[in-house]
This record gives C-alpha cells, sequence and structure tokens, in this order.
C-alpha cells in the first residue's frame, strides 16, 4: 500500500474549482491525481457549491467535506452513485472500501474554504507544485487575469502565477465574449494554459464518462502528471472506430 508524503515533504497539486457548469471534470481531475499518488489541495468557491449541488444533488459542507468528497468522487458522469467505488493507493479501484466509504479513500486530500484568505495556499511559501483550476468560470478567469484575490481560488491562481509554477485554466464556458477572450490572452501571456473544456472524439468515447476523462486528461497532460484516462492519438486513422469494434 502506497505511503502518503509526510507532511514535511508534502508538495500537492491545487485543484481549484470555480461556479461554472462541469463538476464532472473537476472530480476526474481529482481522482486521477490520487491514483498518480500526488496529494491534493482543494478549493471550491462559492458557486462552486450550487453548481455541485445542482449537477450532483451532494451539498458540500465545510464540517463534512470528507464524506461529502467521497460521495462526489464516487459518482460517475452519468449520475451513477457509485461507479467510482474503489481503493486509491496502488493506483487501481474495485477494493472493498472506496470513495463513498469514508476518509480512507481521500487521505491526502486537504481541503481549504474559500473564504479562508490565510489559508496555506494564499502564500507563495507555501510549497505546491502548481494548479489545475476546473471548470474555470468567465468570472474566475477575469478576477485571475485582473489579479483581483477576492477568494482563496483566485488568490491561489495568483500565487501560482507570481511563483512560476504551472498554471492549467479549463475554461468550461461557450461562446465567449470580446473581454473574456482578452482575460484568457493575459493568462496565457502570465504562462498559464489555457485550456478549454473541448472533449474530442478521435479516442472513441462510447460514454459520456469518457468525454469527461479526456479534457481532465488533457489538464493533466498540460499539468504534467502521468495519467490513463484516454486513448492518446497513434497516428493511425480508423483507430477509435477499431477500438469500439475491439470492445
Amino acid at each position: 500500500m502506497e505511503k502518503l508524503q509526510p507532511a514535511s515533504q508534502r508538495r500537492p497539486w491545487l485543484v481549484g474549482v470555480s461556479g461554472a457548469s462541469g463538476t464532472p471534470y473537476a472530480a476526474s481531475v481529482i481522482r486521477a491525481l490520487l491514483r498518480a499518488g500526488e496529494a491534493v489541495d482543494l478549493v471550491i468557491s462559492r458557486a462552486a457549491r450550487l453548481t455541485l449541488l445542482d449537477e450532483t444533488g451532494i451539498s458540500f459542507r465545510d464540517a463534512h467535506w470528507r464524506a461529502d468528497l467521497g460521495r462526489w468522487l464516487a459518482r460517475g458522469a452519468d449520475g451513477s452513485a457509485d461507479a467510482f467505488d474503489g481503493t486509491v493507493p496502488g493506483g487501481g479501484f474495485g477494493g472493498s472500501s472506496g470513495f463513498s466509504s469514508g476518509d480512507a479513500a481521500v487521505a491526502d486530500v486537504r481541503y481549504w474554504a474559500a473564504g479562508d484568505l490565510a489559508a496555506g495556499p494564499s502564500s507563495g511559501s507555501y510549497p505546491t507544485q502548481g494548479m489545475i483550476i476546473v471548470p474555470a468560470s468567465t468570472a474566475c478567469v477575469a478576477g485571475v487575469a485582473l489579479g483581483l484575490s477576492k477568494d482563496l481560488l483566485q488568490r491561489s491562481a495568483s500565487v501560482t502565477l507570481k511563483e512560476r509554477r504551472p498554471l492549467v485554466v479549463a475554461l468550461r464556458e461557450t461562446p465567449l465574449t470580446g473581454p473574456t477572450l482578452k482575460h484568457l490572452v493575459t493568462l496565457d501571456e502570465a504562462g498559464a494554459v489555457v485550456l478549454p473544456a473541448s472533449p474530442a472524439f478521435y479516442a472513441g468515447a462510447t460514454h459520456i464518462q469518457e468525454l469527461v476523462d479526456f479534457v481532465a486528461g488533457r489538464a493533466l497532460d498540460a499539468a504534467g502528471v502521468p495519467h490513463k484516462l484516454y486513448r492518446r492519438w497513434e497516428g493511425e486513422l480508423g483507430g477509435a472506430s477499431g477500438s469500439r469494434r475491439a470492445g
């Protein structure tokens, strides 16, 4: 069983969840980070709590965040409650205790309230590997691009940029206005990776979860985190239809 990182050596990936539609993308990213043995620090905006409630029926509570996170991570993109009800350590699922069963599966996740501007990630001296904002709303994009730091999510992103750490911004909005496009250019020029939540179909997806995992996988690619969330392009036309026939 994989050991958790000692507190003195812990360098988590920070995952920020904003209020845009697309909470399954965030869940897929978090699951994959835990599968890869990475520690995760989690910030969920106030608007994201409403979106999570609307999309999953899960009310995310500060006092019971581990149980609520476990229920969320166990849930599939199609709404099935226990699609990912398996163990995390060692990189596999299907064990006797899973995300929905309690603290063990999310033991190396640390949650920070969005209103806590004294939290660890608000300072550049707090060690992280980088940050993935998924999904990113246009309001979140504007706040980060303008350096508003109105909550911990925006502040953490600003810190990530100033410390020259990787920042991946998975925008989930369409169509886009001129001001939003300018904000995205600002983020790109500041060193962030702007990654629209736009699934591709060459990987042979036959289920909504595979489309979600493609976007999550591309976000992890941009962050440099290994994963097995989707079938990669290998230069062969017809590979997607071939994989469907083989399945």
